[in-house]
């Protein structure tokens, strides 16, 4: 399937806090917050939610095209994605510029607090899909003019869009939001990014459950993602991991698996669940990029929870 991935392409710095983030804000005075937080633990990592969806795409046998701007520090980085089956050729390096850098720590209950430099993201605005020919594209968080850009070229050229406003979501109006979220194929955000889409946007749970013209997914975590698709609901249950290390990434993963589940014409419940799959194997590894497998092994496991009926087999 011809997919291009659009969003950040980023460096992920990934820090450790050995404590809970909730025993150190004081709900009382969140209007004046002023915390710091001792982590034991930092790492570099390739991240940005365009590249990390492609790895794991590619490593479901995928060849997607990554869409983004890059900074003059991409060059191992390309590398890097084009050894593990992902085509950069769409990516535009800005030599006046350093490439997206993500800072996230990440407490002993999973929970994060982030922050986002931009770098050359910002120009991802200048690039255009009008160009280009797919089956389907992702528009994930990204620069925000960019997010507007493309669902709109997208229609324009009729071509399917997954919606992955999620962390970008307090950046895009809510005319914005309504307009990405009315046109697109599928939407996928997490349970606290559809509330914040609901506040912004000002539409009820129903009308942005059907507001997609295939599906709406939510991921829930530990308690797995719900599909609205067609009037029914789909409940996808986790993979349990076998070590769980670092959440970055996990949702990015969750997409793939969830894309080439449909590439294949699985249907909502086997595409949910290679989705919940290819999160897990994220889960277990420090980073968004740090996991891999063949696929044998990858049906396998999946084998080991769920039954597929041979529709797997098509991997193999």
């Amino acid at each position: 399937m011809n997919v291009i991935v659009t969003g950040s392409i980023a460096f992920d710095y990934l820090m450790i806090f050995p404590g809970r983030f909730a025993e150190h804000i004081l709900p009382d005075q969140i209007e004046r917050l002023s915390v710091s937080f001792l982590v034991d633990e930092m790492r570099r990592q390739y991240g940005g939610t365009a590249p990390n969806i492609a790895y794991n795409l590619a490593l479901l046998g995928e060849r997607p095209r990554v869409m983004g701007t890059a900074g003059q520090d991409f060059g191992d980085y390309r590398v890097w994605l084009e050894q593990h089956g992902v085509d950069t050729s769409l990516v535009r390096e800005e030599a006046d510029l350093f490439t997206a850098s993500f800072f996230v720590s990440t407490d002993l209950d999973g929970n994060q607090i982030a922050s986002f430099y931009t770098g050359a993201m910002a120009r991802a605005r200048e690039l255009s899909l009008l160009d280009n020919e797919a089956d389907l594209v992702t528009v994930s968080p990204n620069d925000p003019e960019a997010m507007v850009k493309y669902p709109a070229e997208c229609r324009e050229l009729g071509i399917p869009y997954l919606y992955d406003p999620s962390q970008q979501i307090i950046r895009l109006s809510g005319e914005d939001l309504r307009a990405g979220l009315g046109g697109c194929d599928l939407l996928v955000v997490n349970e606290y990014e559809f509330g914040m889409l609901r506040e912004k946007t000002g539409l009820n749970d129903e009308t942005i459950q059907s507001a997609p013209a295939r599906a709406c997914i939510v991921t829930l975590g530990e308690k797995g993602a719900r599909i609205w698709a067609g009037g029914e609901v789909h409940n996808i249950p986790v993979v349990p991991p076998k070590r769980v290390d670092d959440p970055t990434g996990v949702g990015d993963a969750f997409r793939a698996g969830l894309i080439k589940g449909l590439t294949m014409g699985l249907g909502w419940e086997l595409s949910g669940r290679m989705g919940a799959l290819a999160a897990t194997y994220t889960l277990e590894q420090p980073g968004p990029q740090s996991h891999s497998y063949a696929l044998p092994e990858f049906v396998a496991r999946f084998r080991e929870h769920f039954d597929d009926e041979g529709a797997l087999d098509a991997l193999l």
